[in-house]
């Protein structure tokens, strides 16, 4: 799942991991997110830091203490790397951190690496 208010971006992400095999649903804001996050459970949600109704932070926190969520790996994204750190993202719950633009070339293998770690 991708959870991405740009739909640009929303539609790159669906198109790179869809030609590498990836089912991608997407949500553009965080409380369309949680309900299906916990309707379809993900193999992994790819989190802009950035949402228009609150930030990917408090989002993954409270993934992190809901038991139907807490498991599932979260690649978090951003544009803004003085906004969200590394540290602060990985602190929150996130599984790994990239910065964005992301490479469609190395997308699928960051995304197969970050599910197979949890």
């Amino acid at each position: 799942m991708a959870v991405e208010d740009n739909p640009l971006h929303l539609k790159l992400v669906n198109v790179v991991l869809s030609a590498a095999g990836h089912r991608v649903s997407g949500a553009r804001a965080a409380s369309q997110a949680i309900e299906s996050i916990n309707r379809e459970k993900p193999e992994i949600i790819i989190l802009d830091l950035s949402l228009p109704d609150t930030d990917g932070l408090t989002l993954v926190r409270k993934l992190r203490s809901d038991p139907r969520s807490v498991k599932i790996p979260v690649l978090a994204v951003t544009f803004y790397p003085e906004r969200y750190s590394r540290e602060e993202a990985i602190a929150a719950g996130c599984d790994a951190y990239v910065v964005k633009p992301i490479s469609t070339r190395t997308l699928p293998d960051l995304v197969n690496k970050v599910a197979a770690a949890k």
